[in-house]
């Protein structure tokens, strides 16, 4: 038995049986699940401003236009390498030529770390708290490819995968997926409060927020 096991048994014993509907009546459910009402535009404005007070870089685009935006904001960085999950939407990249790194359980943190960027899909986007979520789905792949390389692209399904509030996040996620919860690039700050971004994850977030129907892409 370990000391955490025997410290709870003596806490168990001290407060004795709890019934459970004592401990749901003793809290409080009736909170707000959204604060305020927006329409759906409004509601993807507010995403694009707390995103970018994160300091990530919002764009917007069309679905016929994702795969020739994805290519100027590679070029723009340089990007020779990119990592991609298995199912990455294969239109997405069809205009750029990046040698492409492949989510694979093998690969070790080195080989990772040579890639320049990487571009994902996401699960749920945030608008109160300007968060995106990521559970590892195919087109997001595991949560390490989108920490150790320093440049993220972030596709957002706009308005499927847009909710107002936290609330509506977790009805739509699943609890026993690896939940990511991205709330800006990587940041950090000293006791002097000086801001180095990076430390944590990727040092520039891109998030295109893209419109139409996933079936009309290329």
């Amino acid at each position: 038995m370990s000391s955490k096991d025997v410290i709870l048994g003596r806490i168990g014993r001290a407060l004795g049986p709890v019934p459970d509907e004592l401990y749901e009546a003793a809290v409080d459910r009736d909170y707000a699940r959204e604060h305020g009402e927006r329409t759906t535009e409004q509601t993807v404005d507010l995403l694009a401003e707390n995103l970018a007070d994160y300091r990530a870089i919002v764009h917007r685009t069309g679905e016929d236009e994702l795969p020739d935006l994805l290519m100027r904001l590679l070029a723009y960085r340089g990007a020779r390498n990119v990592l991609v999950p298995p199912a990455l939407p294969p239109g997405w990249l069809a205009a750029a030529d990046p040698v492409r790194i492949h989510d694979r359980a093998a690969s070790t943190t080195a080989e990772l770390d040579r890639a320049d960027s990487v571009v994902t899909g996401c699960a749920i986007a945030i608008a109160e708290t300007g968060t995106l979520v990521l559970d590892g789905s195919p087109d997001q792949g595991r949560r390490r490819i989108t920490l150790v390389p320093d440049h993220h692209i972030c596709v957002v399904r706009v308005p499927d995968q847009v909710v107002s509030s936290v609330p509506q996040a977790l009805e739509r996620l699943d609890p026993g997926r690896p939940l990511t919860w991205i709330s800006g690039p990587s940041a950090t700050s000293d006791i002097e409060l000086d801001r180095v971004e990076g430390v944590h994850g990727p040092r520039t977030l891109e998030v295109v927020l893209v419109t139409g129907s996933p079936e009309e892409s290329p």
